[in-house]
């Protein structure tokens, strides 16, 4: 039996290889935007990361007349009023890099006692049709006063994970993915797999 695509609406490859991991054991094939030429012209929109997710998740869709799967994430720090929050990408300018960003982060962070964190991510699913599921998970930690480790990509080196006493960019990505915001979203996806399936088979 041909194993059902699954089209992740984003060009991140570290997003991708997290979710291929996450998505191992179930009976489909990853395709993400890489994999397609004809994907340009959005512009995300929204005030939350579900909005983001969704509105992303509608407008691949569409053109790809396929359903598609993307998500929005990002960190929000409670003395920064939860900034960056859907500005984590952009939080030092449109042409920052992950490392101006973290920097940027640092300097917002100097002299604030409460380091107190977390990384929040919604992941929508939609049909051509506008027709759309999500799915949504949260990870708290507190921020380092340092970047710590070489894993995973984004503001990783800057949060640190007390359960397991490390900064998720010291996590391997099985340990990461057991219990990052993306991991328990995707793991609530995972448990509707089954029901997930039929609706979208259904017109």
């Amino acid at each position: 039996m041909k194993k059902p695509i699954v089209i992740l609406g984003t060009y991140n490859k570290g997003k991708v290889q997290e979710f291929k991991l996450l998505f191992q054991k179930l009976p489909v094939k990853i395709k993400d935007l890489s994999d397609f030429t004809n994907i340009q012209g959005f512009e995300e929109q929204g005030d939350t990361f579900a909005e983001i997710a969704a509105n992303k998740a509608k407008f691949i869709s569409r053109i790809l007349n396929t359903p598609t799967l993307s998500d929005d994430s990002g960190l929000e720090v409670k003395s920064l009023n939860w900034a960056p929050g859907i500005f984590s990408a952009r939080y030092a300018g449109e042409t920052a890099n992950q490392e101006q960003r973290n920097y940027k982060l640092l300097e917002e962070m100097s002299g604030k006692k409460d380091r107190t964190a977390r990384f929040s991510c919604s992941i929508a699913i939609a049909k051509p049709s506008g027709e759309t599921l999500l799915y949504n998970g949260q990870c708290y930690g507190t921020i380092l006063r340092e970047p710590l480790g070489a894993n995973g990509f984004g503001y990783d080196p800057l949060f640190y994970y007390p359960p397991l006493k490390k900064s998720f960019a010291q996590l391997s990505p099985e340990e990461k993915a057991a219990v990052s915001h993306r991991g328990k979203a995707i793991a609530k996806l995972i448990n509707d797999f089954n029901t997930i399936m039929a609706w979208i088979q259904k017109s």
